[in-house]
């Protein structure tokens, strides 16, 4: 018996609206490629080495900064529509590209706050506490997803499957595991903001590229969260529905 057996009518039609957003999720990103004219797996060499060596450290600290900063604002400033974030982030990435590297990476950990404060947006849109620990944690793991600009669906779904609990002493550890992946997504995005001449326009279209895209998984994952509360489905099998749904896209 297949797991398509296992799972209500209704429930398919659900997986298949988080499928088509999941396949949608990377179409802006190959626009951005076609814009510099570049490939994702050779982006990273534009960077300096010394750039590239610290890129971890770089994105570590460009999530403690997006942590604290979301804590501190969700009393003060409410969430905002999914058009607004990516105006905000699209205009921060012309800004941070218009002066080259120095502003790129200076605009790193406010263009994170911003698609942090997204994802705990959608969490709540999906009816889950973004201050509780756990849906926090979920919402960190959204960006262990593969990034805009990548061409794998195995890579972009893993993040799904993936559990941790946020308490305080496992904060450092979540950055910790977060940050390697994200280290190479933001890398890309760094240099897709340093092409000569196209800064502001690569930095405004790959920042716009990467809200739309964290904002699509983040429907992804809490929408699939929702899903197996509601009907009672093993999120396992949810996952697996979804990935061939996805594949039949």
């Amino acid at each position: 018996m297949t797991g398509t057996n296992l799972v209500s009518s209704g429930t398919q039609t659900s997986i298949a609206d988080l499928a088509r957003r999941h396949r949608a999720a990377g179409g802006v990103g190959l626009q951005v490629l076609n814009l510099i004219g570049g490939q994702a797996e050779t982006l990273m060499e534009r960077l300096p080495h010394q750039v590239r060596r610290g890129l971890d450290d770089a994105t570590e600290r460009a999530l403690r900064v997006a942590l604290q900063a979301a804590r501190q604002s969700r009393g003060v400033v409410p969430d905002q529509k999914g058009w607004l974030n990516s105006a905000a982030a699209t205009a921060m990435g012309a800004m941070g590209g218009a002066g080259g590297l120095p502003t790129a990476l200076a605009e790193l950990p406010v263009t994170t706050t911003v698609l942090l404060r997204a994802i705990q947006g959608i969490a709540a849109e999906h009816g889950f506490d973004p201050n509780d620990p756990d849906v926090l944690a979920d919402c960190l793991t959204v960006f262990a997803s593969a990034g805009p600009l990548a061409d794998d669906d195995g890579a972009n779904m893993a993040f799904l499957t993936t559990r941790v609990t946020l308490t305080g002493t496992a904060v450092h550890g979540i950055m910790k595991s977060v940050a390697p992946k994200l280290a190479t997504v933001l890398g890309q995005k760094l240099a897709a903001q340093t092409i000569p001449i196209l800064g502001a326009a690569a930095g405004a279209a790959t920042n716009y590229a990467y809200t739309s895209y964290y904002q699509e998984m983040a429907h992804v994952h809490f929408g699939l969260r929702r899903l197996a509360i509601n009907s009672g489905t093993s999120e396992a099998l949810l996952v697996e529905e979804l990935r061939r749904a996805v594949k039949s896209v």
